[in-house]
């Protein structure tokens, strides 16, 4: 094991270089320029677009809404709450700005990924659309960069077993076992989730994006409303604390406490890949969701999906992160969700872990369904719809998997981290090669409005 884990470390250490950091942050400020701005200057429109699409608006399985809903439902999960945490443990409260900048120019960067989910998806088998980084690099960029397509593909399969299923599940059984009132099992947190996941799963991407559509939206707000509490009641500590973590962005910080110490490459480092983590800006998962959206323009679709990186990182993840720095919960030495559930029981004494460790569950269980339409897809691209059964069957028994594996949460993290890169890497470097496409039906389609 310890072999193992060494040679995923060196992995690690390589694929999240300053390499990747420069690519992820520099695709984004590429896009965002060439883009004049757009996602940042449109985000109203993006929101009038969003209400407008509750309802569908042409070809698709789902609408707008809900595709976004489901994007979300994968994207607000543990890195969120433990993510946001490991990133401040491990890097000072510096990682939470470095988190925001990925958003900022993440936003440009997840529309661009919408636009060409549906500039170039497909229809399959099943008459379902479907869409990625994979349709879009074969649809897009010709036969020649297929097997750029394939390596996304079999990157996203295996990821999402990591991202989206035994690190979600581990997160919560851990969550919800530690929580002294609650002492829950990891096996019945696990059974319980492979259970309710199963019920869902089996109607395909519709069921899940009407639960997605339910849940995300009451899930997001109360935890919201109660990281806003824990932020009223520590209102004073805010305008200093905003100073800390812009300092520290810049300046190592200094170890004090349980906390031992970061230099600024950590906290770039941590901030940039809990960031994309979170928002999963760049990965290439989101558009998988969008590509189904019952849409008829490309850009509409896009100015929907860049909110999610908004809501994600730059709503969501700054309230854990303000709540931990505020709080003083950062020097204590914890990490991860336990971080985070520190922090809002110094606040809310009794009733602060409740809340973090139900938003955890819950976050979680979205994710797991959310991650399951993205590598399905990346397994249907593979070897076709007759491998979507097995593919759901086997979903299924790594939730429980993932649920007892609390010795090996450091590895999975790790794994789950690794993965995160190598889909990153094919599909950054088709927006690059495709981002004529996405300027140029931008400018057509907004000349068009005015």
């Amino acid at each position: 094991m310890e072999i193992v884990t060494g040679l995923i470390n060196d992995l690690n250490s390589i694929v999240w270089g300053p390499l990747m950091l420069v690519l992820i942050l520099g695709t984004g400020l590429f896009l965002m320029f060439g883009l004049k701005l757009m996602p940042l200057a449109r985000l109203g429109y993006g929101f009038r677009m969003l209400w407008r699409g509750r309802q569908g608006l042409g070809a698709g399985e789902i609408s707008p809404f809900n595709a976004l809903m489901t994007s979300l439902s994968a994207t607000i999960g543990t890195g969120n709450i433990a993510g946001v945490a490991t990133a401040i443990a491990l890097g000072g409260p510096g990682a939470l700005f470095w988190m925001w900048c990925t958003a900022l120019v993440g936003m440009a960067t997840k529309y661009a990924e919408a636009v060409l989910a549906v500039r170039y998806r497909e229809v399959d088998e099943n008459g379902n659309h479907v869409g990625g980084p994979m349709y879009y690099i074969k649809n897009g960029l010709g036969s020649r960069w297929g097997w750029l397509g394939t390596l996304f593909a079999i990157f996203g399969a295996l990821a999402g077993f990591g991202i989206g299923n035994t690190v979600q599940a581990n997160s919560v059984a851990q969550a919800l076992l530690e929580n002294g009132n609650l002492g829950i099992a990891p096996a019945i947190t696990g059974g319980v989730m492979a259970v309710l996941a199963a019920l869902v799963l089996i109607g395909g991407i519709r069921r899940i994006a009407e639960v997605a559509g339910m849940l995300v939206p009451v899930m997001a707000i109360a935890y919201l409303l109660g990281g806003l509490v824990v932020l009223m009641l520590n209102a004073g500590a805010i305008p200093a604390a905003v100073v800390q973590i812009v300092e520290h962005a810049f300046t190592p910080t200094a170890a004090t406490g349980g906390f031992a110490g970061a230099a600024v490459w950590a906290a770039i480092r941590f901030g940039v890949a809990r960031g994309v983590f979170s928002n999963e800006a760049g990965l290439g998962s989101a558009p998988i969701a969008h590509a189904a959206a019952s849409t008829d323009n490309p850009v509409r679709q896009g100015t929907v999906a860049m909110l999610g990186t908004f809501i994600d990182t730059l709503v969501i993840c700054s309230v854990t992160g303000l709540a931990i720095v505020v709080t003083g919960a950062w020097t204590s030495g914890e990490t991860g969700a336990a971080l985070s559930s520190m922090a809002f029981e110094l606040a809310l004494p009794g009733v602060g872990g409740y809340i973090v460790s139900i938003g955890l569950a819950v976050f979680a269980f979205t994710t797991i369904l959310g991650w399951s339409v993205y590598s399905e897809r990346c397994v249907e691209y593979l070897f076709g719809v007759k491998a979507i059964i097995p593919f759901r069957s086997l979903w299924i028994l790594m939730i429980p998997v993932g649920a007892l594996a609390q010795d090996h949460l450091g590895f999975v993290w790790l794994v789950a981290d690794t993965l995160n890169a190598l889909m990153a890497i094919p599909n950054l470097t088709a927006l690059l090669m495709l981002s004529p496409v996405v300027f140029k039906l931008t400018r057509d389609y907004f000349a068009e409005q005015r």
